[in-house]
């Protein structure tokens, strides 16, 4: 006998879709990296302490979503539960992506 959810439980699309999405968390923690580093830069030269906090900051994001992004690949790639990302990293990356918003308009308005 079968669970009745069995159907609902297996991924929608066996291909590599499993593998670019958990590659699309690597690049966007890279790019987040790389802007992080370049606000880190600006506040560091204009002695801000704001934007050298907010550069910290989303080092720390780009750091996990550079983690969450690996260690999803491997959970998909194992065909190990559901396939879409839960609700809390999704809004995560949205609040990471306000603060990265946020962080290169005070760096290029602060002087």
């Amino acid at each position: 006998m079968t669970h009745p959810h069995a159907e609902a439980l297996r991924p929608r699309d066996p291909g590599l879709q499993a593998e670019r999405t958990a590659l699309a968390w690597n690049r966007t923690g890279l790019a987040v990296l790389a802007n992080a580093l370049l606000a880190l830069r600006s506040g560091w030269a204009s002695r801000d302490a704001p934007i050298t906090i907010l550069a910290f900051v989303l080092l720390v994001a780009a750091g996990a979503a550079v983690l969450y992004g690996a260690w999803r690949r491997r959970h998909l790639l194992n065909r190990r539960g559901v396939v879409g990302p839960p609700a809390i990293a999704i809004s995560a990356a949205a609040v990471v992506t306000l603060i990265a918003c946020a962080t290169g308009i005070a760096s290029i308005l602060v002087r």
